[in-house]
């Protein structure tokens, strides 16, 4: 079987990481509206996902370090889209919580999110979807 050369792999992963780079600038544009981050968004995102967890748990989901997920907290708290709480089953420990501001922030971010991709990947027939669908996740995995 023929290996494809050097450069066919390197236009490869240009093309995508030029693809990731307008993917990662539209999602950047769209969250312009409420003025935060893409980790704040994720944070939120996890949080409407999974409810209230320790900020060590929402780092693991945010695959950052602890000290970067405290950042992120406290940056969504000033805002009043999260709340620290005492947990109940460790009086030591507190749990991040979304505020009902964050509820309706993180709503909306899905929904412009969604839409966003719908317009990213809309030229795509629904063959081309299903087949770069799968091909992602087998390069995620």
């Amino acid at each position: 079987m023929a290996h494809p050369d050097s450069a066919d792999d390197e236009s490869l992963a240009e093309t995508f990481w030029a693809v990731a780079s307008r993917l990662r600038r539209q999602t950047r544009d769209a969250l312009a509206p409420w003025e935060i981050t893409p980790s704040q968004s994720r944070a939120l995102g996890v949080l409407a996902r999974h409810g209230e967890v320790r900020p060590g748990t929402l780092a693991e989901h945010l695959l950052i370090a602890p000290r970067s997920a405290t950042e992120v907290i406290d940056d969504l708290q000033t805002r009043g889209l999260v709340e620290r709480r005492p947990d109940p089953a460790d009086r030591r420990a507190t749990l991040v919580a979304l505020t009902e501001e964050g509820e309706r922030v993180s709503t909306a971010i899905r929904t412009a999110r969604r839409a966003e991709a719908d317009r990213f990947f809309g030229h795509l027939d629904d063959a081309d979807r299903a087949e770069l669908a799968r091909i992602l996740r087998t390069l995620r995995t």
